[in-house]
This record gives C-alpha cells, structure tokens and sequence, in this order.
C-alpha cells in the first residue's frame, strides 16, 4: 500500500481565499509595478517598527499585519507609523514627561528604558529577543496617503514581479509555448536554463496533477530543470523550496552540453515534453535523441546509452533563441537528428488602449480633456464674446474716471487674455446635447508604450516514437491483415458492383430498371386520366 505524504500545497497551485502568514503575497503599487512580499507574522518590534514587519512606498507605510488573512484582491490602506527611532538606540539618560512619550503618545518610563534598548540592539543585531522581555505588537493605525492591492501569486504576475537574474520568457511566449509542447496534466518536462524561473512556475501550474507519492505507480506531472550557473542555480532552488514546489520541480546544477539531461545517476526522466532555453541548443540536441547518435561524443564509453525521452510517446520540443544564426544551426541539427514537423515562430504581442478625444470650450476641464475650440464656428463665437467683453470693460474704465483714464494702444490685447482666464476658471454650462459624457468625442486607439516581450524565435519540431518489431508484432495481432470483410480494398471491383445491384433491388422489390420505369410511367398516366375528363 503506499504510503501518503503530506504536501503542503502550493501558493502558485492553491492559494486559498484569504491571505495567509509566512507565505508568499504580490502587492501591487500601481498598473505595472508589482512587489513580492513574504508575510511574517507579528511577533514583536521588527526593525523599530512597534507595529512589526513594514513595507515602506511611495504610497505610505504597510505593516504586514494588516494584510493577513484579508481576502485577496482586498485593497489595503496605509497605516501610522513612527520611523523616528527605527535603528537608533534610546538615550540612557532620564527623560521628561514630554521626551518620555513613545509613538502614539505611549508612556515609556524610565524604568523600562534599559529593557527597550536591549530590545532595539537585539533586533538590529539579528539576534532573538529575550524571553525576559515579552513581545508587544502595536495596533496598526489607519492613514490617509495611500493605498496598494494584494493579490495572489500566480506565474503571470510573478514573471512581473519577479527578481530578474537572466532575461524573462513573458506571459505571451511562455502561454504559447505549453500550448503547443502539448503540456498538460501528468506530462513529465525538460527544461535547460532556469534563469530567473519564469517559465518553470508556468510550466509546473500546466504539467500539476497532484504532488507524488512514495511507491505510487501513477505518473506524476514534474518538471525537471537544469542550470548551469552555479549561483543562479541556488537561488532558483531556495525559490522553489520557498514557493512550495520542492515535489514537482527537480533543479539540477549542470552543464547539458556535455552532461546530458539524465537524472538520479543516469536515470531516465522519460519527458514527454522539452525547452531549452540555451544560447546553443544545437550542441544540447545529440542527448536528446531514442538511440545513440553516430558520430556525437556523448555518453560515456562502455556504458548503455539511456535516451532521456519517453519511449512510448511521440516527445515535443521549442528551442528559445533570439538570433536568426542560432535558429539555422538548431534546425540543421534537428534534421541530422530526425526531427520532422520543424516549425519557427515568432510571437510579437501588443496591447491597445481605447479612449475618446473630447474636444469643445463647453468642456471642463476635466483629465483627458482637450478645452479648444471644436470647430471655426465655435472659435469665432468664442473671439466676438472676448472682444464685446473688452469694448465693455474699456467704455466702464472710460466713465468710471470721468476721461481721465484712457487705456493705451497695447492695453485692450491685455484686457482680452485676462477676461479669457476668467471666463476659463469659470465652471461652463454642460453641452445641450443627449449624447451621454463617455460617447463624446473621437474613439481613438494608441499602442502600448513598453511591449513586455522576448523578441526572440521559438523553433519547434517533433520527435516520433519507435516502431520496433514488437510493435509491429502487436499491431498485427490486434488488426490481422487479409481478414477483413466487406472494407475497400479487399473486394475487387466486380464484386463491388455485384452488392450495389443486389441492394437496389432489395429496395425496389427485385424489379429491374425497365420494370421500374414502366410502372412510374403508368402511374403518371392514371393520375393525369381525371384532368384530361375534366377538361
């Protein structure tokens, strides 16, 4: 019977309706500025902050208790805080009552003031507090300047967010390229480079069927990952174990051009699916192959070659390269190696936004809105409104100072521009027109600013399985050749023609074609006899 072992599944499989602590959250400051969080728990004073762990933005101050167990999507409002003792050590000597009050208005007396500066050293030291001095955790306190949103973490929004170690494969490349490496479900996945991690989090949510178990024969969906940058590699690998994915993803730290993509001390990991994402992939292909390449150096020397593939399945393979050299080296080489079905692609993505171009001097001025005249029309009555104002306001100067106060010849240009900001400032009377706010104006288009993209060529091709002897042998005990009844192909022609003269007389009674002709010609005469009578 096997034995179950307990996972603990996944953020990126299961995050669950509400956050949880020590686990792995994305904050969204903005449209495109995500931030990966681990949620700690408040246990006490973290840095200085009384309220514990802080996340400090631009848009305020975001203890990490006030997003636990909150559901996600939820919009989180910045909170209080005091940064003014955070890393400095309290002074010794006493206080007044005024220098004595701690954040919030808190009495902190001179009592107390040797245990809070020993609390203050150990934290910035690193080390524990001291079980003589109990944790306090200090309620978070709403603020006014800002807010962010808290989302799951997913493979879209960590390929975002993500610290980038090497160049990412983006959503746009990465979703194409499961779809037609054929991964789902239960499919076991080479991947050479795991870079920054970008595409392993996709590809394990796409090949996910369920964490292994000890002595379970049912075939698991993994992905197995190699790396050969030793530093890349041990980041990637305390991702994985950070992220929950120590059971499905298998990192290993080698060099596939010379090393292979054998595991377990040459174990065959039987993929059924393969990317690389390598700057020579042609040099990885020999060790993906069913049998033993002639004329390639790899394997070792008296030893069994053990093909990395899946034997019972036709395997399925994108190489990632951004130079049109490397793609005519891979695709010389996967013809050598027998690949059929080669394909190159290239995926060029771009979003479009939609607004409308608001236009008219009866508009506010609201955001997006273009305060010009809309037409001449508009214009002129605009100019005769400004000059009747100016020919007013100089006939009231002209009166007001009995003659005296003439304006000069450069005035009137003046008095114009200032009545315009007035009347501007003004709020103006809404448009007459029915036409609702939102279908104003133009409907324009404009293309994303910054395509998040690999401009790089995807190659794909096939590798098909093996038809052995044995194969053959059962193919043939399950569909016997020279056997078969009434299929084309084992009956000649005559014989054809021989059936089809027997069925058409079984539908027609066993008349031949004369007979039947006869019949239907006496049957239109009977019904045309009445009609001849009458007429």
């Amino acid at each position: 019977m096997a034995q179950t072992i307990q996972h603990e599944i996944s953020p990126f499989l299961d995050p669950g309706p509400r956050t949880k602590a020590n686990s792995l959250a994305i904050l969204q400051l903005s449209r495109d500025n995500l931030l990966p969080v681990y949620l700690q728990p408040p246990t006490g004073e973290v840095d200085g902050y009384a309220e514990g762990a802080v996340v400090n933005t631009r848009y305020g101050s975001f203890p990490h208790s006030t997003m636990i167990d909150v559901p996600w999507g939820s919009q989180i409002r910045a909170s209080k805080v005091d940064t003014g003792s955070r890393g400095r050590k309290r002074k010794r000597e006493a206080t007044t009552d005024v220098e004595g009050v701690s954040r919030e208005g808190t009495a902190a007396g001179a009592t107390n003031e040797q245990d809070n500066e020993a609390s203050v050293t150990a934290n910035n030291s690193g080390s524990a507090t001291p079980a003589s001095v109990a944790p306090t955790v200090k309620q978070a306190i709403a603020d006014t300047s800002g807010f962010i949103h808290i989302l799951p973490p997913t493979p879209e929004v960590w390929t975002s967010s993500l610290p980038h170690r090497t160049q990412v494969v983006y959503t746009p490349d990465y979703s194409y390229i499961l779809h037609r490496i054929r991964a789902r479900p239960g499919t076991v996945l080479i991947e050479a480079g795991a870079g920054s991690g970008s595409f392993t989090h996709a590809a394990v949510r796409a090949v996910y069927n369920g964490y292994p178990r000890e002595g379970e024969k049912r075939r698991r969906g993994k992905v197995y990952s190699f790396e050969y940058h030793e530093e890349r590699y041990h980041k990637m690998k305390q991702e994985i174990k950070d992220h929950g994915l120590t059971g499905l993803v298998q990192l290993t730290h080698r060099d596939v051009y010379k090393g292979g993509f054998l595991v377990d001390e040459g174990k065959s990991p039987e993929a059924d699916a393969v990317f690389l994402d390598l700057p020579a992939p042609w040099e990885a292909l020999p060790h993906l192959s069913r049998r033993k390449p002639r004329g390639f150096d790899v394997g070792e020397e008296g030893k069994k070659w053990v093909s990395p593939l899946n034997p019972k399945k036709s395997v399925y393979l994108c190489t990632f390269s951004p130079c049109i050299e490397q793609v005519q080296k891979t695709v010389s080489m996967m013809r050598r190696l027998g690949w059929v079905d080669i394909d190159m692609v290239e995926i060029a993505n771009r979003k479009y936004h939609a607004s409308r171009d608001r236009v008219g001097l009866h508009l506010n001025f609201d955001r997006g809105v273009n305060n010009s005249p809309k037409d001449v029309e508009e214009a002129l009555k605009r100019l005769t409104e400004i000059e009747e104002r100016t020919r007013q306001h100089a006939a009231r100067a002209r009166e007001g100072g009995d003659g005296d106060v003439e304006m000069e010849s450069g005035d009137e240009g003046d008095v114009a521009v200032k009545l315009e900001d007035t009347a501007a400032e003004q709020p103006q009377e809404s448009s007459s027109s029915s036409v609702a706010p939102w279908l104003e104006g133009r409907l324009i288009t404009r293309g994303e600013p910054e395509i998040k993209t690999h401009t790089s060529y995807l190659v794909f091709a096939v590798l098909p399985r093996e038809w052995t002897e044995e194969d053959e042998a059962a193919a043939a005990a399950m569909y016997p050749l020279g056997k078969e009844q009434k299929v084309i192909g084992a009956v000649d022609k005559q014989l054809r023609k021989q059936e089809r003269r027997e069925q058409l007389q079984q539908k027609s009674g066993g008349n031949s074609r004369k007979e039947r002709r006869k019949q239907r010609d006496e049957k239109i005469g009977q019904e045309c006899a009445p009609m001849a009578e009458e007429s």
